[in-house]
């Protein structure tokens, strides 16, 4: 088993920034990888970003490229989400996920079988 908790998550003002992060625990060998997800009220959730855990390699959705950076502490088991240039529409709950399956399409929620309580993330324009 794995456990996940997050925490940074807050209010800000358009053009703001957080960083988010997810403590792991538990039998963090048997995960490959790592994302962050959000959804919002009366949407799906959706990937925003993943990381494989074993060479760090990442990818990041089309909608937060070049303002979102996900990285990992591997010593810490930590996962962040630098999120800078915020936006309203990034107004939602985000989640940490971890998965213990290699070949998955990372930003698809079903091959991940951990998740945190999620963080609420606010901005307002």
């Amino acid at each position: 088993q794995v456990q996940l908790v997050e925490s940074g998550g807050g209010s800000v003002q358009t053009g703001g920034s957080l960083r988010l992060s997810c403590a792991a625990s538990g039998y963090t060998d048997s995960t490959y990888w790592m994302a962050w997800f959000r959804q919002a009220p009366g949407k799906e959730r959706e990937g925003v970003a993943a990381i494989y855990t074993r060479d760090s390699n990442t990818y990041t959705a089309t909608s937060v490229k070049g303002r979102f950076t996900i990285s990992q502490d591997t010593a810490k088991k930590t996962l962040f989400l630098q999120m800078n240039s915020l936006k309203p529409e990034d107004t939602a709950t985000y989640y940490c996920a971890a998965s213990s399956s290699r070949a998955i399409v990372p930003t698809r929620t079903e091959r991940y079988n951990y998740w945190g309580q999620g963080t609420q993330v606010t901005v307002s324009s």
